[in-house]
């Protein structure tokens, strides 16, 4: 079943002899349960595009589709919403609130909305995550590992319908980034979590199902 689909996705910054051509004409589907890869080198458009279809930056033109819904049609604030509700955001430098410990970081998407969290499924991601003796503490006080797990758990505590994951590795030394990836894939596995990937690294790409390859904003291969 389809749960993203990108539909001739152009994203142009400039004009004239600044214009530049982020993303040229993309298009591709990705299925509900499914683990991809995108991948390709520093400046080639990954990041623009994983941006693009997580609504945190509107395309030049083209259409982004999130569980049925054209989410461009949405006005900022609709948007916002949707966003915390549906798209579960890692980044590479884990973006936590230095003042809040582990479990206000990981439930923040709740109090966002003003709902609670039912204690008993916090408490199951967090024991998944290995944070258990960890919830208390800042993220200062935490390791580069723990602190991305922390953000996955922000990203997963809603259930959304796609992870989009920039780089999630990227800031980490090889054992964490084993751990990261691990982890990735058990939340794929165990609870059909859909998960796009951007990495430069094609050893850790090749965890995933599928893996897209983008090069001067253009789908290479992989589709």
């Amino acid at each position: 079943m389809e749960i993203l689909r990108v539909e001739n996705l152009t994203k142009i910054y400039g004009k004239d002899q600044t214009k530049v051509v982020a993303l040229d004409n993309v298009s591709f589907t990705i299925n509900k349960g499914e683990f991809v890869a995108i991948v390709g080198a520093s400046g080639s458009g990954k990041s623009t595009l994983l941006h693009i279809m997580g609504g945190v930056d509107r395309p030049t033109s083209g259409k982004v589709f999130i569980d049925g819904k054209d989410i461009y049609k949405f006005n900022d604030d609709e948007l916002a919403i949707f966003r915390r509700r549906q798209v579960g955001l890692i980044y590479q430098f884990y973006n936590l609130i230095p003042i809040l410990n582990v479990e206000e970081n990981i439930t923040l998407p709740f109090d966002l909305d003003n709902r609670s969290v039912k204690k008993e499924n916090l408490d199951k991601l967090i024991k998944s995550l290995g944070l258990e003796g960890r919830k208390n503490h800042l993220p200062n006080e935490l390791s580069g590992g723990q602190q991305q797990r922390t953000s996955i758990g922000r990203a997963l505590i809603t259930n959304p319908a796609i992870i989009l994951a920039d780089e999630p590795t990227g800031n980490l030394d090889s054992k964490a980034s084993d751990e990261i990836v691990e982890l990735l894939k058990k939340s794929n596995r165990e609870y059909n979590q859909t998960i796009i990937m951007i990495t430069h690294n094609l050893e850790i790409a090749k965890n995933a199902d599928r893996i897209i390859k983008i090069e001067d904003g253009k789908i290479a291969k992989g589709v």
